[in-house]
C-alpha cells in the first residue's frame, strides 16, 4: 500500500490540477465537457487529484485535448476512472468514465457471478444507463460495455455488494475486470456513510493474491485505487470492511452444486485417453512379439531332419543344441516335472546314470559323476538325486528341485531364446500391476472425497488390471527362440515318422539319444515301439515294456517335491 497523503498536499496538488483544468477549459471550444469539480469531503468523484509520487501523469500525454468529444484532463487513453458510493439501502451507485483512445474500441464482460468457495456470490445490475459512443447491457451473468471513440460514462447500481461478515460490514466490487485491451490506468474513489475499518485491493489474475499499486483514504474519508497497467482479462477487486449495521445488507449467495466425483471432466477425461493410448500401444507392442511367437506355433513347417552323419556313422544331433530338459521350457515357459523326467533319461543315455529295475521297485544308480560337460542345470539333478549315495529308490526320492528350476530359467536367457527369465519377468509385471491397481484405488477414494476427477483412479486401477493380465503373456520370445520354437515342432513330425533309413548298426544310439526328447514331447509310446525291436539298450536294466511305469513313477516322485507343476 503507498502511504496516505497528508491534507496539506491534497490541497497542494488540488490547486495545480484546478489551475491547470481552468486554463484548458478557456482555450478549448464550448462543445468540449469540463472535468468534473473536485471531491467535496465524504463524496467519491471522478476527477483526482495530481497522484502520489511514482504514480503515472494523468495527463493525456500527446492528445491536443481539443475538439468535441476530448477527455478531461485527468483522463489519459485506455482508462477508467470509477466514483462508488454506498448507499443507506446497501445499493452501491456506480459511475464509470472510459477513455478509449487508440484502439478500435472497447468491451468489457464483468462476470455477475463470483466464485466463494462452494457458492457463487450474485450480484445484480439496476438503473444501467451510458452517455456516450458506445452502449451497456446486462444479462443474468455480465454486465457488458461496448465502446468506441472518445469518453462515456456509465452509470448503473449494484445489488449484492454487501455483506454481514462477523459483526462488520464486507462492501465487494471488482472495479476492473473483463476488458478485452490493456488498460494503462483505473483509478477509484469509494465512499460510505461510516469510514472504512479495512481495505483489501487485489490486482491481476483472478484469484490472484497481488495487491494494488495504491489504496489510500484521503482527508475526507474517501477512499482512493489506483491501478497502472492492468493486462486484458485481469482485474482490479475491492473488498473494503465497514462498522457492523452501517447499511443494509443485501449480498447473495448460490449454492453450487458440486458435480460427481465420477463425472467425466476435461482432466479425468485427458487422463482416460492417455491411459487409454498407453493401454493400446503396450498391448500392440505385445501383441506383434506374441503373434511371431504365434506364427511359429501355428504355421505347418512338416519335419525337421535331426539325423547327422559323422565318420560314416549316423548320429541324433537337437536343433539349435537345445536339451531336452529345455525343450519344454522353451515351449510352454515354464519349468514342469517332464523337463526334469526328461532329463534324467537324457543322463541314463548319456552314461551318467542308469536305471534298474530290482523286487523293492526302481532304482537309479550312478554310473559317473558330473563333470564338465553337464549343464548347470543337468549337474543340480544329478547332484540332488545322488547326494546321499550312488544309489537312490525312487520309492520315497524328495530332492531339491530349486537349483533346477533357477538354472533352466537362466539358460533360457544365456542361449538368447528369450531376452529376460520368463518366470521373473511375468512375476515382477504382476506384482507392478497389483501395486497399481492398489495405488488407484487408494487415489480414487482420495480423490472422491476431496477435488473429484476419481475417474482418473479408476483409470489408474484400469491400467493396472491390465497390466496383470498382460504380466501373463510376458516376456515374448526373441527371433530365435521363436525359430527354435519352429524347428521343435519338426523334430516331433520326425519322431512320429519312419526310421527306416537309420542302418542298425546305429539304431540303438540314434533312438537312445532321441528318446529324451521324444519324453518331453509327449511321443514316448510310439518310440518305444522302435526300441522294443532291439534286445536291450545299455542305459535300462530291464524290460522296456516296463519304461512306462518307470516314467510314471519318476514323475510322480519330482512332484511330491512341491517345487514344480
Amino acid at each position: 500500500m503507498a502511504p496516505a497523503l497528508s491534507s496539506a498536499g491534497v490541497l497542494a496538488k488540488w490547486g495545480a490540477a484546478a489551475l491547470v483544468a481552468g486554463v484548458l477549459a478557456v482555450a478549448q471550444p464550448t462543445a468540449q465537457p469540463s472535468p468534473p469539480p473536485g471531491p467535496t469531503p465524504g463524496q467519491p468523484s471522478l476527477d483526482f487529484p495530481v497522484p502520489p509520487s511514482g504514480e503515472p501523469s494523468t495527463e493525456p500525454s500527446g492528445e491536443p485535448g481539443t475538439g468535441p468529444g476530448a477527455p478531461p484532463s485527468q483522463i489519459v487513453p485506455r482508462s477508467v476512472n470509477l466514483a462508488l458510493r454506498v448507499e443507506p439501502d446497501g445499493r452501491l451507485s456506480v459511475t464509470e468514465q472510459v477513455f478509449v483512445h487508440g484502439v478500435a474500441g472497447m468491451t468489457r464482460h464483468a462476470a455477475l457471478r463470483i466464485r466463494a468457495g462452494d457458492r457463487d456470490r450474485v450480484f445484480t445490475i439496476d438503473d444501467l444507463a451510458i452517455d456516450g459512443n458506445g452502449s451497456a447491457e446486462t444479462t443474468d451473468d455480465e454486465l457488458i460495455l461496448r465502446l468506441r471513440e472518445g469518453v462515456t460514462t456509465v452509470k448503473y447500481t449494484v445489488d449484492g455488494a454487501v455483506g454481514d461478515v462477523g459483526g462488520h460490514q464486507q462492501v465487494r466490487w471488482q472495479l476492473a475486470s473483463g476488458w478485452d485491451v490493456d488498460l494503462r490506468q483505473v483509478r477509484a474513489s469509494f465512499a460510505a456513510p461510516s469510514p472504512p475499518e479495512n481495505v483489501v485491493c487485489r490486482a491481476g489474475r483472478q484469484g490472484s493474491d497481488t495487491p494494488c499499486e495504491s489504496a489510500i483514504t484521503d482527508h475526507g474519508q474517501v477512499l482512493r485505487v489506483v491501478q497502472p497497467d492492468l493486462p486484458a482479462g485481469e482485474r482490479v477487486d475491492l473488498q473494503v470492511t465497514l462498522p457492523g449495521g452501517t447499511v443494509g445488507a443485501n449480498a447473495r449467495f448460490d449454492e453450487v452444486a458440486r458435480p460427481s466425483a465420477f463425472a467425466i471432466t476435461p482432466v479425468s477425461g485427458i487422463g482416460l485417453g492417455v491411459l487409454a493410448l498407453v493401454l493400446v500401444g503396450g498391448f500392440g507392442l505385445l501383441w506383434l512379439a506374441r503373434g511371431r511367437d504365434t506364427r511359429a506355433t501355428a504355421t505347418d513347417i512338416g519335419s525337421v531332419e535331426p539325423l547327422v552323419e559323422e565318420g560314416g556313422r549316423v548320429a541324433f544331433a537337437s536343433p539349435d543344441g537345445v536339451l531336452p530338459g529345455e525343450v519344454g521350457t522353451v515351449i510352454d515357459e515354464h519349468v514342469d516335472v517332464a523337463d526334469v523326467t526328461a532329463t534324467v533319461v537324457d543322463l541314463a543315455v548319456r552314461n551318467y546314470l542308469a536305471v534298474r529295475r530290482t523286487a523293492a521297485g526302481w532304482t537309479l544308480v550312478r554310473r559317473n559323476p558330473a563333470d564338465a560337460a553337464l549343464t548347470g542345470y543337468e549337474t543340480a539333478v544329478h547332484t540332488a538325486l545322488f547326494r546321499d549315495g550312488p544309489e537312490v529308490a525312487l520309492a520315497g526320492l524328495r530332492v531339491d528341485l530349486a537349483p533346477v528350476r533357477e538354472d533352466l530359467y537362466a539358460s533360457m536367457v544365456r542361449h538368447g531364446w528369450f531376452t529376460r527369465r520368463p518366470d521373473r519377468e511375468r512375476t515382477r509385471w504382476t506384482v507392478a500391476g497389483a501395486l497399481l491397481a492398489l495405488v488407484g484405488a487408494v487415489t480414487t477414494v482420495v480423490l472422491a472425497l476431496t477435488v473429484g476427477h476419481a475417474l482418473l483412479g479408476l483409470a489408474v486401477v484400469a491400467g493396472g488390471l491390465g497390466l496383470t493380465v498382460g504380466a501373463r503373456l510376458m516376456p515374448a520370445r526373441t527371433a530365435r527362440g521363436s525359430v527354435l520354437v519352429q524347428q521343435v515342432r519338426g523334430l516331433r513330425g520326425f519322431l512320429r515318422g519312419d526310421l527306416a533309413a537309420v542302418p542298425a548298426a546305429d539304431r540303438e544310439m540314434v533312438l537312445s539319444r532321441s528318446l529324451p526328447y521324444a519324453v518331453v514331447l509327449g511321443e514316448s509310446t510310439r518310440w518305444l515301439a522302435h526300441l522294443a525291436g532291439l534286445e536291450r539298450v545299455y542305459w535300462f536294466e530291464g524290460d522296456l515294456a516296463a519304461f512306462p511305469e518307470f516314467l510314471r513313477e519318476l514323475d510322480a516322485a519330482f512332484a511330491a517335491s512341491g517345487q514344480l507343476r
